[in-house]
């Protein structure tokens, strides 16, 4: 069987030494450095640890950092790791790479019919997804019909306080219904606790009170306005807040001169267009939209989810719709493929109900879903990582179907902040030139008069 798992393949050099050190540092005479020359004593170390941490000063432990290697874990584990904002992914691409030979995760069933149906249907979708690519479909179009146990290799790096949170969520919390993410959260633990043990003293007794699922004692059924975006709030005068904002940065002005010089919209708008050209565009940050985006392909969800500064709620994956999917147009010219590719959707759709039959749990229905189905979430953003958000997916490069939740969201936020949104839109438009080198599609004209129109 293939090597799988969570390893940790690097962790600070100076290990939970650092975080020793920066508990003392508040309270002891010396500077920075005499005091982490103090901290070489691991006992003294794990016992300061454990002690600042369970008073709540848990910032100590940022200061220790956690190289991981995700190998041959399921896209169930992946999405579940990179809804952790605070933390780095890189992740092999179902855009660029040829997923025929990846493998699946199979879970431990009850009985081997179950485990037999269970093959049959996932290998049958493998076939599919490799007859789509033989026959000219782009590998980001076949990866629809990839189910959700397909391996995934990624590598994460995070700090030592989001690594408690990630184990707490693995072994308490949402994570802990899904034997394969349990696993790996007790294998991680057991490793944490070897490099770094002042961290994780008395962890299980720790956990008993995570939390982080909910329930309100309600049912719905799954309705949307059948729009890609609905935006459910934003801040309201939200140029005149970010341009007060930066107004009162540069100059420590007064309010009521801030807002006498932006009455003159010549002014407004410059002071608008030059924060969005800096380097430092801080004051973006003043203006806020929540959003619920609707039928995003599980696919796709990853894209949104890899943006790290925003505020998503993403459902439990169980809760994907197994009767809506999305249909790509390299598919839909040719009868056959079109044909090959639908199947795959009603195929799982009696699959799913099959597995339900014989009794599967959660834990193992979670996998019978495919990358194309679909669900809705609802995420916060300001308006600085919209301004990344546009310029990376509203690019030609991007993957087509987060480039139309692009191209829908931006007029709609236009109409509520125009002066503002203008200066948003890919990169050729917004800095006048394409960052992407040899692979620019050559359109950088096309696009400038796209968005200025739009």
């Amino acid at each position: 069987m293939e090597k799988s798992g969570a390893f940790i393949i690097g962790i600070s050099d100076c290990k939970q030494e650092v975080c020793a050190a920066s508990g003392r540092i508040s309270t002891q005479n010396g500077t920075a450095l005499e005091i982490f020359e103090k901290s070489h004593d691991e006992e003294k170390n794990t016992k300061l640890i454990d002690k600042v941490t369970r008073s709540g000063h848990t910032s100590t432990v940022e200061h220790v950092f956690f190289n991981l290697a995700f190998e041959n874990v399921s896209v169930v584990v992946e999405q579940f790791m990179i809804e952790f904002r605070l933390a780095s992914f890189t992740v092999k691409s179902r855009r660029y790479v040829d997923f025929s030979d990846c493998g699946y995760f199979v879970p431990e069933f009850a009985d081997a019919e179950t485990e037999a149906l269970y093959k049959d249907n996932m290998d049958k979708f493998f076939d599919a997804y490799t007859f789509l690519t033989e026959n000219g479909v782009p590998k980001e179009d076949a990866r629809f019909v990839l189910p959700y146990c397909f391996y995934s290799n990624f590598f994460c790096s995070l700090n030592g306080r989001e690594m408690i949170n990630v184990l707490k969520a693995m072994l308490f919390g949402r994570g802990s219904k899904i034997a394969e993410i349990r696993k790996i959260g007790e294998s991680l633990l057991e490793e944490c606790r070897k490099l770094t043990p002042g961290l994780f003293i008395d962890f299980e007794e720790k956990g008993k009170s995570y939390k982080d699922e909910v329930d309100f004692g309600l049912s719905f059924e799954r309705k949307n306005s059948g729009k890609l975006c609905d935006i459910l709030s934003y801040t309201r005068d939200g140029e005149k807040n970010v341009a007060v904002t930066a107004l009162i940065e540069n100059y420590n002005c007064s309010v009521e001169e801030a807002e006498k010089a932006l009455e003159d919209k010549d002014v407004l708008t410059n002071v608008l267009s030059t924060i969005c050209k800096s380097s430092r565009p801080r004051a973006l940050e003043g203006f806020n939209c929540t959003v619920r985006f609707n039928g995003v392909s599980l696919a796709c969800l990853t894209h949104f989810a890899r943006h790290r500064m925003q505020s998503i709620c993403i459902p439990n994956l169980i809760k994907a719709s197994r009767e809506d999917y999305i249909i790509p147009e390299t598919v839909k010219t040719d009868e056959t493929l079109l044909d090959v590719y639908v199947s795959c959707f009603e195929r799982m759709k009696e699959f799913y109900g099959a597995m339900k039959e014989k009794g599967a749990t959660d834990s193992e229905l979670i996998y019978c879903v495919l990358s194309g189905n679909t669900l809705d979430f609802v995420s916060t953003l300001n308006a600085r990582e919209l301004q990344l958000f546009f310029r990376l997916r509203s690019c030609t490069r991007a993957q087509w179907e987060i480039q139309a939740y692009c191209n829908e969201l931006l007029p709609e936020l236009r109409k509520l902040a125009p002066l503002l949104f203008i200066n948003y839109g890919p990169s050729c438009y917004v800095n006048g030139k394409c960052p992407e080198g040899k692979f620019c599609c050559g359109r950088a004209a096309e696009m400038q008069e796209k968005y200025s129109k739009m």
